[in-house]
């Protein structure tokens, strides 16, 4: 299984937003330190607010800011909310399906099986435990001084 794009730059942002927790941040010193384009950098803040897992505010002096607190936030519910519109294999959407083997076909169960263990245990990891006490992670995102 591969993540997409959006989901690894959504994860960065909310790392960086935890480790500045309380403080407004600009979305353009999260796409620099996350190694990010601007562009898609706001495009995943944009789905992360509309998710509520982000606070957005526009305008002078706005940026954004974690919508809950770091425990709060599990990185298999980010993953769940940005991944879902994937079907993990084709035979999961049946809109879409055209697999002819899909009446007898067993590899689908165990595919939902292992993608259930999965969000499990990406469920056991929250924000915090990603952030709490990572002196090189605060290092690495640590905003340059105004």
């Amino acid at each position: 299984m591969r993540l997409t794009t959006r989901t690894s730059i959504a994860m960065r942002a909310l790392m960086f937003c935890a480790m500045h927790r309380g403080e407004v941040v600009r979305k353009a010193d999260i796409a620099v330190a996350c190694n990010a384009s601007l562009h898609h950098m706001a495009q995943v803040i944009h789905l992360l607010g509309r998710h509520g897992l982000l606070l957005t505010a526009r305008g002078r002096g706005g940026g954004v800011m974690l919508g809950h607190a770091p425990r709060d936030i599990s990185v298999g519910q980010v993953v769940r909310r940005l991944e879902s519109d994937l079907p993990f294999i084709e035979c999961a959407d049946t809109r879409t399906n055209t697999c002819p083997l899909i009446e007898g076909c067993r590899l689908r169960g165990g595919f939902a099986r292992a993608l259930d263990a999965f969000y499990a245990a990406l469920d056991e990891i929250s924000l915090h435990d990603l952030v709490q006490g990572n002196g090189a992670l605060a290092r690495t995102l640590e905003l340059e001084p105004a």
